[in-house]
């Protein structure tokens, strides 16, 4: 396989290694804002992927899904992404032009299969774009449970 990867196998490939994993695709973080992420209960057990780092060729299957599927839909970005098998969730982590505190993600990700700006739906090779809420709305309910 000279420099092409079938997308079928990329998405598995994807699948495999992040299924149930968090992503934060980002364009470099604000000043401190990684040290809060790493105190932070769990915070280091996110993927981060920095999307000014360009994919290789062929690239990796987080770099097929990031740069094919992700940045396309123009989100702001830090962006949250949590990994299901059958769809991706994206949340930006903006709160009007500032990047919320860290400690705020796992209260997103609390809500994040019902409050997300897009959904990614698997299908055979690709990932289908569904829009969620406006992308203007980022606020965080506190009070919800996704139990």
């Amino acid at each position: 396989m000279p420099n092409s990867i079938p997308h079928l196998l990329l998405q598995e490939q994807f699948l495999n290694r992040f299924n149930g994993r968090t992503l934060i695709v980002h364009r470099g973080f604000p000043d401190q804002y990684f040290k809060e992420l790493l105190e932070q209960p769990g915070g280091g057990g996110h993927f981060r992927i920095d999307v000014r780092i360009p994919p290789g060729t062929p690239p990796t299957p987080i770099e097929w899904v990031v740069h094919h599927h992700v940045i396309p839909l123009d989100l702001p970005m830090p962006l949250l992404v949590k990994v299901d098998p059958d769809r991706l969730y994206l949340r930006h982590l903006l709160h009007g032009e500032h990047a919320g505190h860290p400690s705020e993600i796992l209260w997103m990700l609390d809500a994040i299969r019902e409050r997300y700006h897009f959904r990614l739906e698997h299908r055979q090779g690709y990932y289908q774009p569904v829009p969620g809420m406006p992308v203007e709305e980022n606020d965080i309910d506190y009070d919800f449970n996704n139990d």
